[in-house]
């Protein structure tokens, strides 16, 4: 999920189009000489080359042709939890338009079966893109505009927290582990927290800040966060991982042994993070545990950051 997402940019041809699906319609063109239909929207008929060729409106019923469900986003900007089921979907006046099918499992996809049309707000300009569903689930209009989760609960009291005193080094040690913890809540990183960022830290770079040239000349389709501030974002990002060290004095940040800043974040995208023990040791200092952070955008397997955090208890 991103504000990056390549847009449509309507034509003097296009327009109607475009501007249908914002009312509520979806104009196709048909020729009024050979009576055929045509997509994507030209001058001239694709099939008898006649210019005299007008939009009419159509239900938008059809059958899907053909499909495929994309597991890795084809884009950084178009990842999302679940993966995307791509579609060519073959409307009941012949025309043939490439889609995305929503509201329905990957494991209920047929081709051939019958679909019906889903308008889709992507942005709060207004703009709607056009998406398909089979025709027995009940969805018409669907809100893909990026926004604010709800924050976390404080549901601490309902999970069992281990207990570990600083003394048992034994049990320290034993929090070592390959396996992360569970995702941690989500966090949307828009444009007005990434200017309010770039207003802060001094860096106003164009690829943060400015995204009509971004979207021209950045090679991501549009502005990305920085990474110093998904770094710090990690405190916002409430990342479960079930144990509790008791008994010290004071608990410092060390530092990092190692940061990374792996792929981008596109304006718009929601974070979230998990993390893991990856050693304890002691020393004259005290006892310092690093910890491994990872945080992904929501549907990318490849992390946005990478930050092995020591934690110093003394």
């Amino acid at each position: 999920m991103s504000t990056n997402k390549p847009m449509p940019v309507p034509t003097s041809i296009s327009a109607p189009f475009w501007d249908g699906l914002k009312d509520g319609r979806i104009l196709m063109q048909q020729c009024n000489a050979c009576e055929k239909w045509s997509f994507y929207p030209r001058r001239h008929c694709s099939h008898c080359w006649s210019d005299k060729i007008e939009f009419r409106e159509v239900t938008g019923e059809g059958t899907l042709y053909a499909y495929t469900v994309a597991r890795v986003p084809t884009l950084p900007e178009l990842a999302g939890p679940e993966p995307q089921l791509m579609a060519v979907v073959e409307l009941d006046e012949g025309v043939r338009l490439n889609t995305t099918l929503v509201g329905i499992a990957a494991d209920d996809v047929t081709v051939g079966m019958r679909v019906k049309p889903v308008r889709a707000h992507v942005s709060d300009d207004g703009t709607v893109l056009l998406r398909f569903t089979a025709t027995d689930v009940d969805l018409s209009e669907i809100d893909e505009v990026p926004k604010q989760p709800e924050p976390p609960q404080d549901d601490s009291d309902a999970r069992p927290v281990r207990q570990i005193p600083l003394s048992d080094e034994a049990a320290l040690k034993s929090l070592v582990s390959e396996e992360f913890s569970p995702w941690s809540n989500q966090l949307l990183v828009d444009q007005d927290m990434i200017n309010q960022f770039a207003e802060l830290s001094g860096d106003d770079y164009w690829i943060h800040t400015d995204p009509e040239r971004a979207r021209k000349e950045g090679p991501f389709g549009g502005t990305i966060a920085h990474g110093a501030l998904v770094q710090i974002l990690m405190s916002r990002l409430k990342v479960d991982l079930g144990y509790e060290i008791t008994g010290f004095t004071n608990m410092v940040n060390y530092g990092s042994e190692r940061l990374r800043f792996p792929s981008p974040v596109p304006a718009g995208s929601l974070i979230h993070a998990r993390g893991r023990v990856k050693s304890v040791e002691r020393s004259r200092r005290g006892t310092q545990l690093v910890l491994e952070l990872n945080v992904h955008v929501v549907g990318q397997e490849r992390p946005a950051v990478i930050n092995d955090l020591i934690i110093l208890y003394m």
